[in-house]
């Protein structure tokens, strides 16, 4: 095979130096994108680096680790990602493949008769007679094939496969990313559910003793009736809000069962064992040069590389218009049996040497080539879009983070005077000296609050968690990539497809 690989380039050298002017060139691999010089939203703490990749850890929540764990295990998403990951790695080695010479083995047998007949003189009648004898023939051999890549048509299908397989590695990260975030969301949302509920607990428990005094005070000609019947309305009115927080809460678990794949009894129980509430951590992983943030994000560079993905195609494209040069060879050995005879013959081919040239074809490698540059044209649009989505994602979720953080310290001191004051106004209304109208409405004031509060915690939850999603989850990009990164965004060359 390799004295087969030699004459193959001694006899397509003139032809290659001859068609060496043809070359093809690809548009660019790599485009600028539209990346701001500087963030225009407050980086959380000053812009400190700590690391995304184990933020789930960092808030001492084994639960919330567990449920994501389960839920990577559970995802339809991410075993997709999984199947097209293995899929692209079957075509990287199928187009690598094809830059080889192929070698395939054969074998046959056969056994059959030849015969002769000749006629001699004699009678009228005349006679014949025939001589026969079986024959078996054996042969074996090797059948060699190669395309000479002239063009570079199998090295650009070789170099598509490999960004395709990368772009496919980077969007199971991706979406590993989001199952976390979407599990991570769930949880939250069941503890502020759990939250709440026990706020509308407590309100309904406080209305209901009200109610129950109110009505023994009324019995005994101490409270007028219309005090009682709003007593009882507000009692009531706190009974349906508790009712319908229930209800909530069971619908969100239902979510979280179906992201886990846990069943609901266990996921019950693992949640009752489970503080209700953590403490955020201290986390500032942005980077102040968003073009540094932007490279962790494996959906944006998954983009980047179907641009040098369909630049690959386009030189795949352009190659089959122009001629193919194949070489052909095969190495065999055939023996003939018969009557005790035996012969055996080895026989080997170089070639043929064929050279394939598109004459007519009704303009299909044409319309097949114009077909890659536009998609190629998307390709790069689909890029810079997602980057423009990247640093809107960040920016949005840098300004709820420092929102949520400046306002909830005035949540928290809102909460404690609103109890202070309706602690105040119950005991003045167990004194006499304010009527019920009063103290209703600084219980109403104080659910207020307090409900305000819950909301406000599960804003920023969700805030860190947008961050967590927006910066890439603590992915890194390949080493070979993010070295190049560093001075691609300001070096790349744009293009005008």
């Amino acid at each position: 095979m390799r004295r087969l690989r030699r004459i193959a380039l001694v006899l397509s050298l003139p032809l290659g130096l001859g068609l060496a002017g043809c070359g093809l060139t690809r548009p660019p691999a790599s485009v600028q994108a539209p990346f701001p010089a500087q963030w225009h939203a407050p980086l959380p703490h000053g812009g400190s680096l700590a690391a995304l990749a184990e933020w789930w850890r960092q808030l001492d929540d084994p639960l919330l680790v567990e449920l994501i764990a389960a839920a990577e295990t559970a995802s339809p998403t991410l075993a997709s990602a999984a199947a097209r990951v293995a899929e692209a790695r079957s075509t990287r080695v199928q187009a690598g493949a094809a830059l080889l010479p192929s070698l395939d083995g054969t074998a046959s047998a056969s056994r059959g008769v030849s015969g002769s007949s000749f006629g001699s003189g004699g009678s009228s009648s005349g006679s014949s007679s025939a001589s026969t004898a079986p024959v078996t023939t054996l042969q074996a051999g090797l059948q060699s094939k190669w395309e000479i890549d002239l063009f570079g048509r199998l090295r650009a299908d070789r170099d598509a496969a490999q960004q395709k397989l990368d772009s496919a590695t980077a969007k199971w990260h991706d979406a590993r990313v989001a199952v976390a975030a979407e599990t991570a969301n769930a949880y939250f949302a069941e503890r502020a559910c759990q939250q709440q509920l026990n706020v509308s607990e407590s309100d309904a428990k406080s209305r209901g003793e009200t109610a129950r005094l109110t009505d023994l005070s009324a019995r005994a000609g101490f409270t007028a009736p219309a005090d009682a019947a709003l007593a009882r309305a507000s009692a009531s009115d706190a009974s349906g809000r508790l009712t319908q927080q229930r209800a909530l809460c069971a619908v969100q678990r239902k979510a979280l069962v179906a992201l886990s794949g846990l069943d609901e009894p266990t996921l019950a129980q693992k949640l009752a064992a489970s503080p209700t509430q953590r403490s955020l951590p201290v986390v500032g992983a942005i980077a102040s040069v968003p073009a540094q943030a932007l490279s962790q994000r494996p959906d944006v560079y998954a983009a980047e590389l179907g641009v040098a993905a369909a630049s690959a195609e386009v030189g795949s494209a352009e190659a089959e218009r122009y001629p193919k040069l194949t070489l052909s060879g095969s190495i065999g050995r055939m023996q003939i049996r018969t009557s005790g005879f035996r012969e055996s013959l080895d026989t080997w081919t170089v070639g043929p040497l064929s050279l394939t040239v598109p004459l007519l074809d009704g303009g299909a490698r044409a319309a097949n080539s114009e077909a890659a540059k536009a998609r190629y044209t998307e390709a790069v649009s689909l890029y810079r879009a997602s980057v423009r989505q990247a640093v809107r994602e960040v920016e949005e979720a840098l300004v709820n983070l420092d929102a949520t953080t400046a306002r909830s310290t005035d949540a928290d001191s809102a909460v404690k005077n609103y109890q202070a004051s309706f602690d105040a106004t119950q005991a003045r209304y167990s004194s006499g000296l304010a009527s019920l109208f009063e103290l209703e409405d600084s219980r109403r004031t104080l659910f207020a609050a307090q409900t305000a509060r819950v909301s406000l915690q599960r804003e920023s939850t969700e805030a860190w968690v947008s961050l967590y999603r927006s910066m890439g989850g603590g992915w890194s990009r390949p080493a070979e990539a993010s070295s190049s990164m560093t001075t691609t965004p300001a070096a790349k060359v744009a293009t005008s497809p």
